[in-house]
């Protein structure tokens, strides 16, 4: 037995050997599970938010199983703290700080822009005794003040 193949089995023990690793798994296909159910059941019509949430939070522990065990962070130094801490921070912070810039930004969007917007436009209030929606006419205005 060489000296590579004594230090891969030991540290195969180390890390409690197959029986951990199935046991993971097993986690994984329960979650897996618990998410399937999530998305097809009757909570999705109901209460999407809350589906979503859920299924959110079902898919975080699953990524948090894979990251710790099958890419051995689990026992690492405590520095993967000194890295992972600050991003996660700064992940959230960002998107505290741009959720009200992408919210209300569509307020002033013309109806040209809504042709071209991920979501659909909002109907577009009438003008008394014009044949226009409104919005048309705002976006006129716009594009002949730039």
């Amino acid at each position: 037995m060489n000296e590579h193949e004594h230090y891969s089995t030991e540290e195969h023990m180390h890390h409690g050997g197959n029986a951990k690793y199935l046991a993971v798994f097993a986690c994984l296909i329960v979650l897996t599970a618990i998410s399937f159910w999530l998305g097809s059941s009757s909570l999705m019509e109901t209460s999407p938010a809350v589906g979503r949430a859920g299924m959110m939070a079902v898919s975080c522990a699953k990524a948090l199983l894979v990251m710790l065990f099958f890419m051995h962070l689990i026992w690492e130094a405590n520095w993967k703290y000194v890295l992972t801490i600050p991003a996660s921070l700064m992940s959230v912070f960002l998107v505290i700080m741009l959720t009200p810039d992408i919210a209300f930004r569509t307020h002033k969007y013309s109806l040209e822009r809504w042709k071209h917007a991920s979501e659909s436009a909002p109907p577009a209030p009438r003008d008394e005794g014009h044949d226009h929606p409104a919005e048309e006419h705002r976006g006129e205005t716009e594009h002949a003040e730039h």
